[in-house]
């Protein structure tokens, strides 16, 4: 059922919304959500210069990451003008997110797609319940998500992303720090990196948001 759009949703209906999101995340497959207001999304700096030092793969690859993402300061005005976000984490396993085998064979790639999922439909619910400026952001590049063997088409021939209603720009693309967010939800985040091995944690955490008012 489509809902009328109401410009300004009172706010005991939204909050009551709000964990209504929150539980159907979990329902579609998230390890948790939590229901954030929107002066505790941590938007700075030194995230985006973690895209360029190291290079990051995905930097300068596709539509959704830099240079072409919004800025932190259209980033920063938007985020103001809503009321809440619905801040998802999906665990995965050690074996398939640390390690030379989970490198070679891309194991962290469905749950990827899992979370790009679940945030894409909680997206679109809250669009067709009348919240039509809700937008989510993503986990990693959408290249190597969605379009991992080809061009970005968006990017390479101007023409729509052909993924447009799941691909989205990364938290950390957009200045996100996911991690200081995540922590202060009181989630566990371990660093994950090219030398790190299964055995010394005990999961990865990849994590998404949906901003709704």
């Amino acid at each position: 059922m489509v809902f009328p759009i109401i410009h300004r949703v009172p706010e005991d209906k939204l909050r009551s919304d709000m964990e209504r999101y929150r539980q159907r995340a979990i329902a579609l497959g998230a390890t948790d959500a939590k229901v954030i207001t929107t002066d505790k999304i941590v938007i700075d700096e030194r995230v985006l210069a973690k895209c360029n030092y190291p290079k990051c793969s995905g930097y300068g690859t596709n539509i959704n990451c830099p240079p072409y993402a919004m800025s932190l300061d259209q980033v920063r005005k938007a985020v103001s003008n809503f009321r809440y976000g619905i801040l998802i984490s999906l665990k995965v396993p050690p074996g398939d997110t640390a390690g030379t085998e989970a490198r070679e064979k891309n194991l962290i790639l469905p749950y990827r797609r899992k979370l790009a999922e679940v945030t894409a439909k909680i997206e679109a619910e809250a669009f067709y319940d009348g919240y039509y400026l809700a937008v989510g952001f993503g986990s990693g590049p959408c290249k190597s998500i969605f379009c991992p063997d080809t061009d970005c088409v968006a990017l390479v021939t101007g023409q729509a992303c052909p993924h447009r209603l799941k691909a989205r720009s990364p938290m950390e693309a957009v200045g996100m720090d996911c991690f200081a967010m995540a922590t202060n939800v009181g989630w566990d985040v371990y660093p994950i990196g090219q030398n790190t091995q299964p055995s010394e944690v005990p999961y990865g955490l990849r994590l998404s948001l949906v901003l709704i008012d």
